[in-house]
């Protein structure tokens, strides 16, 4: 552990010049005097380091010596392609390893190319999961990776919409997708992968069976496939609705491209308040409800009759609760209450 920090130090400073003690402290999650003992042991070995006292000071090395040690770790290799992904580094327990990656890449860079890299990590950022949630909170998803990338079987118990089930899974690969992690898994004989919510998994077992990958199984073409799939099942049903100028704006925001691109090809001509008739997809007449209702009366579902119903009805509901002096607040109380 000890000479990978010191290592650590040795490609800090030659990627940013010069650092001061705290500096490499914080970088490093150690105490300041533990750098001070490590650049101790850097004179020792005769690496030309040497330290500015004061308030621009700080710890360099000798202009022009540059450390050859910038090879890769096996380790470091195989999470090469997570180094542009901090957060979902850490998630997997990664983050210490793809952190060294990072550094020992930018270290290994020449100064012009280095100083490109720096501008582009200030100018460019992914955030992966959505604007209200942070994603999934997933205690099993180390151990997961860690299946996957041993290929070994794991027993879990999953939370379905059945309930809770017991199930040998043979895990393929995990994918991220709006925050939320997947494990695309087989189970034993079945020959059908299919997809599990890491953060549903209540309880893993990882299990000494090796399992054979499929030779053929390529991660990326079978999500992309799966998810096609997923959009083509998904609106089984349709409502036809007239849309105001405005609704029509709302559902823009707040629809799926195939629901938008549906609406588009089949609108009408606008009438003379500019609303239109169309052809809404709908995934069924629960979700429909519960998404028009954000287009408030914007929206006029003309069929199915059930879903004009079920929102009329809404709508009868929150005019009667609206329409009626709003109820005192029982937990406030008065200073005379309080006595």
């Amino acid at each position: 552990m000890r000479a990978s920090r010191l290592l650590s130090v040795l490609l800090l400073l030659q990627a940013h010049g010069r650092l001061t003690a705290a500096q490499l402290a914080e970088r490093l999650s150690v105490s300041p005097r533990t750098i001070y003992r490590d650049v101790e042991s850097l004179h020792a070995a005769g690496i030309p380091l040497y330290g500015e006292a004061g308030h621009a000071g700080g710890y360099q090395l000798v202009d022009g010596w540059r450390t050859r040690l910038t090879g890769l770790t096996a380790q470091e290799a195989d999470r090469l392609f997570l180094a542009g992904l901090p957060g979902p580094a850490d998630e997997l327990g990664y983050g210490d390893v793809v952190a060294a990656l990072r550094l020992k890449l930018h270290a290994a860079l020449p100064a012009p190319l280095r100083d490109r890299a720096t501008q582009l990590q200030q100018r460019f950022h992914l955030d992966t999961p959505g604007w209200y949630a942070d994603g999934d909170t997933s205690p099993e998803l180390a151990r997961t990776a860690e299946a996957v990338w041993r290929q070994h079987r794991v027993e879990v118990r999953y939370r379905s919409w059945k309930g809770d089930v017991t199930r040998v899974l043979e895990p393929y690969g995990l994918v991220l997708k709006g925050g939320r992690w997947y494990v695309v898994a087989d189970q034993p004989g079945r020959g059908r992968p299919a997809t599990y919510r890491v953060n549903q998994i209540r309880a893993l077992t990882p299990l000494t069976e090796e399992f054979d990958r499929p030779a053929d199984f390529d991660l990326p073409s079978w999500w992309r496939a799966h998810v096609a799939r997923f959009r083509a099942e998904l609106h089984r049903d349709e409502a036809i609705v007239r849309l105001s100028p405005a609704g029509r704006e709302q559902l823009r925001e707040i629809g799926s491209d195939p629901v938008v691109a549906a609406v588009d090809a089949s609108a009408g001509p606008p009438d003379a308040r500019g609303w239109v008739t169309a052809v809404l997809p709908i995934e069924s007449l629960t979700h429909a409800h519960g998404d028009l209702l954000r287009l408030g009366a914007d929206v006029e579902v003309l069929s199915p009759v059930a879903l004009r119903e079920r929102l009329a009805a809404t709508a009868a509901g929150l005019a009667a609760l609206y329409a009626a002096a709003p109820q005192p607040d029982t937990r406030a109380e008065t200073v005379g209450d309080r006595g």
